[in-house]
């Protein structure tokens, strides 16, 4: 590896297939995978087997999208060496000890770590007024009863034949990320973007909405904002938006591009 536009993923469940077929339709960008079983991709990607090969091959940049875990187990790893990070599972930076690990080291390499908008926007709106004495920000997350199908059953609800909407939780973002490792990195991300402080979530099984929908109200002295993304699920995992794999891809982009919007 080694050209300008070397890009390594970790993981290739849904989301990773979805962003190597993605970037794999520009010959910009050169693929490698950190996978144990080499078996599973395509002929046109590169398997890296372990984070020594990973690091060795000196990507332009990684892409996380192997769950909470990964970001933990390789993100120090490789931004101590100086490549640059995008990671799919935000929720894993509710672990204040791992963030402060994370950051410290993309500070003393020289590397970034990238936070990708993922199945939300209107984060630069939120980070623009997150320094306001008084705002204030509520991210509520609205998805299908087949998405939460564990958690409503453990509440004694079939999800196929819920009526109404229940809510399954209220509180922080750090402690819904916690819950939900696997579907609430977007309540993370305006966490981030916002303050912890400032940010109340609520999450919700609703039989109503057809897709995940992420609803987010703002309150400043600079006004007020209410956004609301309606996202499809992935097909290969109703607990995922099919948009996250193109705003990682974007992500992407966005590293190398020479006007960034």
């Amino acid at each position: 590896m080694g050209a300008a536009r070397d890009i390594a993923l970790i993981g290739f469940g849904a989301i990773g297939q979805a962003l190597a077929a993605d970037l794999g339709r520009d010959p910009a960008y050169r693929l490698a995978v950190l996978t144990h079983d080499a078996a599973q991709l395509p002929s046109t990607l590169r398997a890296l087997p372990d984070v020594e090969a990973l690091i060795a091959a000196r990507p332009a940049l990684v892409v996380e999208a192997a769950g909470q875990s990964a970001v933990a187990h390789y993100g120090p790893l490789l931004l101590n060496a100086g490549i640059s990070l995008v990671i799919a599972s935000t929720g894993a930076l509710a672990d204040d000890d791992l963030l402060q690990r994370l950051t410290g080291a993309a500070q003393a390499s020289g590397a970034r770590l990238i936070v990708p908008a993922g199945a939300i926007g209107g984060l630069d709106y939120l980070a623009a007024v997150a320094g306001m004495e008084g705002a204030t920000v509520r991210y509520i997350s609205r998805k299908p009863p087949a998405a939460w199908s564990a958690e409503l059953a453990a509440l004694g609800h079939a999800p196929d034949r819920l009526a109404s909407a229940v809510v399954l939780f209220e509180g922080s973002a750090a402690e819904a990320a916690r819950r939900y490792p696997r579907n609430l990195n977007a309540g993370l991300a305006v966490a981030l973007a916002a303050g912890q402080a400032r940010l109340s979530v609520q999450v919700i099984a609703d039989p109503a909405v057809g897709g995940n929908t992420h609803e987010i109200e703002v309150e400043s002295p600079a006004g007020t904002a209410t956004l609301r993304f309606a996202n499809l699920p992935s097909p290969d995992n109703p607990k995922t938006s099919a948009v996250t794999a193109l705003s990682l891809a974007q992500a992407v982009r966005r590293h190398f591009a020479s006007l960034v919007i």
